[in-house]
């Protein structure tokens, strides 16, 4: 009789043993890790920052406009003016740019003049729709105009009609030698490595023609 009533002690106290350590007879708790069984846990080192650097992964985060649309856009710009996008109505774009900058104007600017001097020839006039399309000048809103000149007079002068700054651009001798009576189907190329050049490369800084002095009624309308 004590012989059986220690053997039940002993596995009396095996079981309480086993539930204590967590053995097979144990019940896990309820609650949300049981309702998590079965699915991929994180690890342990995951925590907010590795999480925001995946969602990066796979999404990455937005960037400006690539470099190379910048350009064409540009070169839209002057075709949509003057029917293409040669070398030197570029470097007329390129002078209209740098004028607009020289004279703290913005594009589309009444306060601006821009006046250019050429032949009655082509490549020479195409720097004045070159200008026209960086800076917004025209015919018809009487602030863009062309006077007959030598080919060595080619120059185009941009004037802040309210102080009377000026400044005169003409193209380089080294972008004259390289872009004179560029074929027609190289046209087009050539425009693209006009706008890529330094501003050297494509023209300079001609003495400053005397400014007529700040006219009345020269406001925007």
């Amino acid at each position: 009789m004590r012989k059986t009533m220690s053997q039940a002690a002993l596995i009396l106290l095996a079981a309480i043993s086993s539930i204590r350590c967590g053995g097979a007879g144990a019940h896990p708790p309820e609650g949300p890790a049981q309702a998590t069984a079965g699915r991929p846990h994180a690890p342990a080192h995951q925590g907010r920052g590795h999480r925001h650097a995946a969602h990066h992964h796979g999404h990455p985060p937005a960037q400006g406009r690539p470099a190379a649309e910048a350009p064409d856009d540009e070169l839209r710009a002057v075709a949509a003016i003057h029917g293409g996008a040669g070398p030197w109505a570029v470097a007329g774009y390129r002078m209209g740019r740098f004028a607009l900058a020289r004279l703290g104007l913005p594009a589309r600017s009444f306060d601006l003049e821009v006046i250019h001097h050429s032949p009655r020839n082509v490549q020479f006039s195409c720097i004045a729709d070159g200008a026209a399309a960086a800076t917004g000048a025209s015919l018809g809103k009487l602030n863009l105009s062309l006077i007959e000149a030598s080919e060595d007079g080619v120059e185009t002068t941009y004037r802040r009609r309210s102080t009377g700054q000026a400044v005169t651009l003409r193209p380089s001798a080294a972008f004259r030698a390289r872009f004179r009576d560029v074929p027609r189907e190289k046209l087009e190329s050539a425009g693209r490595e006009v706008l890529s050049l330094p501003d050297a490369q494509v023209f300079e800084e001609a003495p400053a023609r005397v400014a007529s002095p700040p006219r009345r009624g020269d406001a925007p309308r």
